[in-house]
């Protein structure tokens, strides 16, 4: 059971380095030696590994009816929380920034992960619940109609109160993300400096600004924050001021 996961969580991890890898190698060569980044960044993370991996591993430990992690990953499209990064250039090479995980956003997506997961577990639940002979229905309405029968509340529900935490928490993500401060850049070299009252940290990372497109790739001489065991490029698009 963990071997399948594990396997399954190096494949995809193994398939994005190598798309990211063959990305930036050709931005390298078209990139623009750009240090202008004034104005506002927007980025968005992508949770469907996450959630569908996770939900996998709860469904296996309860011993349900078999499922893949592609047939989870079906239910799972479009799963992505908001960062917005903004800078305000002071001088030709430094300035300003703001980085920020959207609350809302995070609620938007932990609400959708879950209410994907509640499809998916109906659907698993329709097949046991044949398996077991039971003549009552199984079409949506009446598995519905069971949990909260059973539960006392809905399929979505019972799911975020009593099963795996799809996403990290929106705190995780703030302390890898959030934070303002003052930036530098040199020789593709981002700096920044986080600000937190009479703490300041510093994040080196590489970057390319190719038109209205920001990649930021490894940190440099940078330790693990726990939550991500390696940092992988992130792509901000810069937002268009409105008319």
């Amino acid at each position: 059971m963990g071997k399948t996961i594990k396997n399954v969580v190096i494949t995809l991890l193994f398939l994005t380095l190598s798309i990211s890898t063959a990305f930036l190698a050709y931005l390298h060569f078209i990139a623009s030696d750009d240090g202008e980044l004034s104005g506002e960044w927007i980025t968005e993370l992508d949770m469907t590994e996450q959630a569908a991996v996770t939900a996998l591993s709860w469904l296996q430990e309860i011993e349900a009816v078999s499922v893949s992690y592609e047939e989870i990953e079906s239910y799972m499209q479009g799963l992505t929380i908001q960062v917005d990064l903004t800078f305000e250039q002071t001088t030709r090479t430094e300035g300003t920034f703001r980085c920020n995980v959207m609350p809302e956003s995070y609620d938007a997506c932990n609400r959708a992960a879950y209410e994907a997961f509640a499809a998916a577990f109906q659907e698993l639940l329709a097949e046991r619940l044949r398996m077991a002979d039971y003549t009552g229905g199984t079409d949506k309405e009446a598995l519905e109609s069971l949990t909260a029968e059973t539960f006392g509340m809905s399929t979505v529900s019972y799911l975020m109160s009593y099963g795996p935490k799809l996403l990290p928490s929106l705190e995780d993500l703030q302390s890898v993300y959030d934070g303002g401060g003052t930036y530098e850049v040199a020789e593709g070299i981002l700096t920044r400096r986080f600000d937190a009252g009479e703490t300041v940290t510093a994040k080196a990372e590489y970057y390319i600004r190719k038109d209205s497109n920001l990649i930021l790739t490894e940190e440099i001489d940078s330790v693990s924050s726990g939550l991500f065991s390696e940092h992988y490029p992130v792509m901000y698009t810069l937002k268009q001021p409105q008319n």
